[in-house]
């Protein structure tokens, strides 16, 4: 991979992905002589005994209390004098006291994105960090040591303390980290990679553990995962559209010029890409039969007893046409798998709002969070080159560790996640259900003899993760707990709202998986039933077909000669027509999930398909399937 230039100004989303996907960094060479400065100008503000926060004065609570010469008790009769100084130890002692976080540890990207992240704000030359130290962490992320970072522990302000502090104590010799794979004391880690320890100097550990590199990290990981997601939703849905034979009206550009919210329009056209090409949606009603158990009088040629299903449709007889004359000029009387009416379901032709919805949630998102990248993120400032008569003014304290900016924005979106499972579920829920599939047969499998469940549990796992997400999508973030003795009296808990992110993103990913999976069976039993229709209207026989038209009121005797002849139109229709198709991208997608899962055409074991079916999500290969033909 081509390494990363961090320059504290410049730094990308993608570029910050690639790095936790294991991408080297580079320090800008032109950016070094800020970043020293600014740490020259702390060294001589302690020559001169100025009072600066967490540099000559304690932390958080402590903060009124300034550093002496030398340790209290080196007065007393026979003591021997400490190395190190008390500039030197209050910042070794901040790192080593904070790393207190407990759980799992973090994926290795995140903690890589977390160095990453750390080490571009600090080039932004304010924070008096000395050019070696973030040399030091530049060798330690490009020779593939991974900091072991527990989970639980911080509360988003000031920053990520906790978390932070693991990150810089494997930079001091001390913790646990990753390397090569192997779980390892910190200094292990380091000898291994032919690296030193780092001994801090002043305000250093402040500059290492005071930010919000974990929440930003979470929050731009979920995110790039969040945007793939949304193309594999549209793609979810189009693909059910398709197995509905649904309705494009909804879709229309014309449409959403009158409502232009950004990510309705994105979607809305979006999902008209995907089905380009298809003559499954917008099909006549009366083309589209509906399923019918197979009997072994069903069909009367070897060919199409091999089929799992009947079909069927109802006349509907002349008495029943009073005032729906013009109607059933426009469209035969047959009522088949397709309601006659002019709209599908909100699950269907509301998707754009919906996926839209969510979509504007994650630019909003987007938005702050490359702010955020690029934004210096400790505290206090150092503001070297200024001219000020007071190094208060030069050395200021502020609040730019404060979480509550990622937080309200990772709050926005872990409550669009659930909706976005949602709506997919429904969709799912309405291709297994024979009252709401128009024509489908019940959970999507033949079932002559009733043994068969088919698809039925799948839509059960995919209410549980549903659920699941909902309940999980309550903001962290307007619960405030008071740290460091009140001195810290309003955090954001934009780390938890960003860890949470993160972990429902992925369940997301399962939920449009188990979509994908059963609108592919839907799909081939749609365009098989439809295709088997027209295979029996090439026969050229409307007394064959006539005996597919059953189930409503028997014709009267005047009214058979009407009937046949509106046979005989309904079987030319059919027989003229080409097979019908999905559209071009959703047939691609189809194919990627049918080279590893096979049509179910009676019940087998299908926890291996659906382990399938949420790889193949989640490693992009059904979402790049459709892009492959979508972008020609």
């Amino acid at each position: 991979m081509k390494r990363v230039r961090l320059d504290g100004r410049s730094l990308t989303r993608a570029q910050l992905v690639a790095v936790a996907h294991g991408a080297q960094v580079e320090l800008a060479e032109d950016q070094l002589p800020a970043v020293a400065r600014a740490a020259d100008f702390l060294a001589e503000q302690v020559r001169r005994e100025e009072p600066i926060y967490g540099v000559s004065t304690g932390f958080g609570s402590n903060a009124d209390r300034l550093l002496g010469g030398h340790h209290l008790r080196d007065e007393l009769p026979g003591a021997t004098r400490s190395a190190e100084g008390l500039h030197e130890e209050l910042q070794r002692n901040l790192i080593v006291t904070h790393a207190v976080c407990v759980g799992e540890p973090f994926a290795p990207e995140v903690v890589r994105a977390m160095v990453c992240i750390r080490i571009n704000t600090l080039m932004r030359g304010h924070s008096g960090i000395r050019v070696q130290t973030l040399q030091a962490m530049a060798a330690m992320l490009n020779a593939g040591i991974v900091p072991l970072v527990p989970q639980l522990g911080s509360v988003g302000a000031s920053g990520d303390l906790a978390p932070l502090s693991h990150l810089a104590i494997v930079l001091l010799g001390g913790g646990e980290a990753f390397y090569q794979g192997e779980r390892v004391a910190g200094a292990v880690a380091l000898e291994r990679a032919g690296l030193a320890p780092v001994t801090l100097s002043y305000k250093e550990g402040l500059a290492l553990n005071n930010g919000t590199a974990q929440m930003l990290a979470c929050g731009v990981l979920a995110l790039a995962r969040l945007e793939e997601l949304l193309d594999t939703a549209d793609l979810a849905a189009a693909m059910t559209i398709d197995a509905f034979a649904g309705r494009l009206g909804a879709f229309a550009p014309e449409v959403h010029a009158l409502r232009p919210h950004p990510g309705q329009v994105a979607a809305a056209e979006h999902i008209r890409t995907l089905l380009a090409g298809s003559t499954l949606a917008d099909i006549p009603y009366h083309l589209v039969p509906r399923f019918r158990p197979w009997l072994p009088t069903s069909w009367d040629t070897h060919e199409a007893q091999a089929l799992r299903f009947d079909i069927g449709w109802d006349w509907v007889p002349l008495t029943q046409r009073h005032g729906r004359e013009k109607f059933y000029q426009r469209f035969r009387p047959f009522r088949g798998g397709k309601k006659h009416q002019p709209q599908d379901s909100y699950s269907l032709r509301c998707t754009p709002q919906v996926h839209g919805a969510v979509r504007d949630a994650a630019a909003q998102a987007a938005r702050v969070l490359e702010v955020e990248l690029n934004a210096l993120t400790d505290n206090p400032i150092v503001f070297p080159d200024a001219q000020a008569e007071h190094v208060e003014q030069q050395v200021i304290s502020a609040g730019h560790f404060h979480g509550m900016p990622l937080a309200l924005a990772m709050s926005y979106v872990k409550a669009a996640i659930p909706v976005l499972a949602s709506i997919s579920e429904r969709r799912l829920n309405k291709l297994v259900d024979p009252a709401t599939s128009d024509g489908l047969p019940g959970f999507l499998i033949g079932n002559e003899d009733a043994t068969e469940s088919g698809h039925m549990i799948v839509q059960y796992t995919a209410a549980a993760i549903v659920n699941d997400l909902a309940s999980r999508a309550h903001p962290a973030s307007v619960y405030s707990i008071p740290t460091s003795a009140n001195a810290e009296d309003h955090v954001s808990m934009g780390a938890n709202e960003a860890r949470h992110v993160l972990a429902m993103v992925d369940d997301l990913g399962k939920v449009l998986a188990l979509e994908l999976y059963t609108a592919a069976q839907a799909l081939d039993l749609r365009r098989d039933m439809i295709n088997a229709a027209r295979a029996l209207a090439g026969r050229a026989d409307a007394a064959a077909l006539a005996t597919k038209v059953a189930g409503g009121p028997a014709p009267d005797a005047a009214d058979y000669p009407v009937f046949l002849a509106e046979v005989e139109a309904l079987r030319a229709e059919l027989a003229a027509a080409d097979a019908f198709r999905p559209g071009h991208a959703i047939a691609a997608a189809h194919a990627a999930i049918r080279a590893e899962i096979a049509f179910l055409d009676r019940d087998r074991a299908m926890d291996g398909e659906v382990a399938t079916a949420v790889r193949l999500v989640r490693d992009g290969v059904v979402l790049a399937a459709a892009r492959t033909v979508e972008r020609g």
